[in-house]
């Protein structure tokens, strides 16, 4: 490997991905072994950890999995200890995990709109916190939320997730803001819509053979005309948590196909 592209590596570190079971979070976890990095992870209980650790195993990568609710500001405090004690300090933080409750806004119960926003947006303040003094320490560290295109755009029944992400947004800048001179970097990534088991029944087939109506209609949105694919946010991925990135913080990198940059074809 020439000296520029040491700059990609991601040897030794150890990285730290929420809730990457499956997914987003399992393909970056991914990228980031084949760049080098000692895999962590957790999960909500011990079904999807064990899940989780049989898809690295069956992968070729040697992953430590723990079941840690992330809401839990205790239970993240521990678990970073024992992290350290157990992997290392943590260099990379990833956080992926999250959910979404499509509901119409004034159907929507303000206890279900905290759910969102407790997981979506409290849950990587929590999970920041945690691994920031180790990083100062270090003198170094990387911290990458995963956003949305709802950063930035609204959508129908999306009201919680999209103040959720909106709000990741921001707080990724304000991570850069406070600790960016102590060499910590914090960036966002915003997926567009990235074809998984969870999204493949948008993606069906009709009887007739046409396509689900709203995959037409991501397709039309989308300059590259198709979904993304989780290896697409690979590259991103490891790019933000490389040494290739030392000067950018702050920063979402939306890798969605275009979407947010086209105004959509003239009906």
């Amino acid at each position: 490997m020439n000296d520029f592209l040491k700059n990609f590596s991601l040897e030794g570190k150890v990285a730290w991905i929420t809730g990457a079971s499956y997914g987003i979070g399992f393909a970056i976890a991914t990228a980031y072994a084949r760049c080098g990095a000692k895999i962590v992870f957790n999960d909500i209980n011990q079904e999807l950890v064990d899940k989780g650790l049989a898809s690295y195993r069956e992968a070729g990568i040697d992953a430590t999995g723990y079941v840690c609710d992330v809401t839990d500001e205790a239970a993240v405090q521990a678990l970073v200890k024992r992290i350290e004690a157990e992997v290392g300090v943590v260099d990379i933080l990833v956080n992926n995990a999250g959910i979404i409750r499509r509901i119409p806004m004034c159907d929507m119960p303000a206890d279900e709109f905290k759910k969102v926003i407790d997981v979506d947006l409290i849950a990587p303040f929590i999970v920041s916190k945690a691994v920031i003094p180790s990083m100062i320490k270090k003198g170094h560290g990387k911290i990458i939320n995963i956003c949305s295109m709802m950063s930035e755009l609204g959508r129908e029944t999306v009201s919680a997730y999209a103040a959720a992400k909106g709000g990741l947004k921001m707080l990724t800048r304000n991570i850069c803001s406070e600790y960016g001179e102590y060499n910590i970097q914090c960036n966002g990534i915003g997926p567009g819509y990235i074809a998984t088991p969870q999204t493949a029944p948008l993606r069906e087939r009709q009887p007739d053979g046409s396509r689900h109506p709203f995959d037409q209609f991501i397709v039309a949105k989308t300059p590259a005309a198709r979904w993304g694919d989780t290896e697409d946010l690979m590259g991103p991925a490891v790019f933000l948590a490389s040494d290739a990135s030392n000067f950018v913080n702050g920063h979402i990198l939306y890798v969605d196909g275009g979407i947010l940059a086209y105004i959509g074809k003239q009906p």
